[in-house]
């Protein structure tokens, strides 16, 4: 396997997102829970810069810094990248988050963007992504097979491909959208460090992983308590865990999940270099769990989809002692 050596830079990260319309910290919820004195904080990110899910902090992120080119980091201005943004048009595969994000950055920059949407991104994205200017495109059955024709569609020399994962020859944008979601590990250690509040337990869910891997490799950079780290995946896509088990990245084969945004069979490059080194272990989730946490969650007037719910799902199946503090991502909004 291709060794990619790496780093995220989240003053970067901060020093554009902070300028981004509609940028604030998301809540970090103390709830009551059904695990008996076990502590349990939740990363609200249900609405992230009004975008509904965390990756809104990912995909616009990395167009603004692919816009920038090899400027300097620091002390840039979004508002001075208008003007070499504005004949760029930025290609990507989603599940529906992603492509929220970066159309949402090509528009406020003045850049077009097009998104390749497989048959099973619920009707919805189209919506949210046209009335950001996006283009969509219905592109196969699978996200893999969107993946594959966003891919072609920049080869072709229509665009920037703009991908959330990352693969042998391709890095550097993915680890862009990675270094976006920096931002949010960084807001809750803040938080923690001020209240004291450290997790012992964390569990993150993985479609390709990104986020994870973003998570992951914060937490063990700079918080001063060092938690457990679960990362969660459906048991219909476990290409991190199987990957995990082989020793090397692997595709893995299943039918559909209910988890639609991490029903990824392929995971990325960079998020398993950076899991297989960093996290304690990786578990799977069934649909009927995640949906049973989703309504759980629900009781708790965080509204969610299976997809946002599967960390807690995992933590539900932990059954952790009393001592305990778990934390979770709840990450992205319900979609009606």
């Amino acid at each position: 396997m291709e060794n990619t050596t790496f780093a995220l830079c989240p003053d970067a990260a901060t020093n554009l997102l902070k300028q981004w319309p509609n940028y604030a910290p998301t809540p970090i919820r103390r709830v009551a829970n059904s695990m008996g004195n076990t502590k349990l904080l939740i990363k609200d990110e249900t609405n992230r810069m009004r975008q509904g899910s965390f990756k809104a902090v990912g995909g616009g992120y990395a167009v603004a810094r692919l816009v920038m080119g090899r400027a300097s980091k620091s002390k840039v201005m979004l508002s001075d990248l208008r003007e070499n943004a504005c004949d760029k048009t930025f290609i990507c595969a989603s599940a529906g988050n992603h492509g929220v994000s970066v159309a949402a950055g090509a528009q406020y920059l003045g850049a077009s963007s097009r998104i390749h949407l497989s048959k099973r991104v619920p009707s919805e994205f189209i919506t949210r992504l046209t009335r950001l200017g996006a283009k969509v495109i219905r592109s196969g059955e699978t996200y893999e097979d969107s993946v594959s024709c966003a891919i072609e569609d920049a080869a072709q020399g229509n665009g920037i491909h703009l991908a959330d994962g990352s693969w042998p020859g391709y890095t550097e944008p993915p680890r862009l959208v990675m270094e976006g979601y920096t931002i949010i590990a960084e807001e809750m250690r803040l938080d923690f460090e001020q209240c004291g509040d450290w997790p012992s337990h964390v569990f993150l869910q993985a479609g390709v992983g990104g986020l994870a891997g973003a998570i992951t490799y914060m937490i063990r950079k700079n918080w001063a308590v060092q938690p457990h780290i679960c990362v969660v995946e459906p048991d219909f896509a476990p290409c991190l865990h199987d990957s995990m088990k082989a020793g090397y990245l692997i595709d893995v084969q299943g039918p559909a999940s209910n988890m639609g945004r991490l029903d990824c069979k392929t995971a990325s490059l960079l998020a398993f270099e950076i899991l297989s080194q960093k996290a304690d272990a990786f578990v799977t989730v069934s649909d009927q769990q995640a949906q049973l946490a989703a309504k759980a969650l629900a009781a708790q007037s965080v509204a969610t989809t299976p997809s946002g719910a599967a960390g807690y799902a995992a933590f539900l199946q932990a059954k952790l002692d009393e001592n305990s503090n778990a934390l979770i991502i709840v990450t992205e909004g319900a979609i009606t």
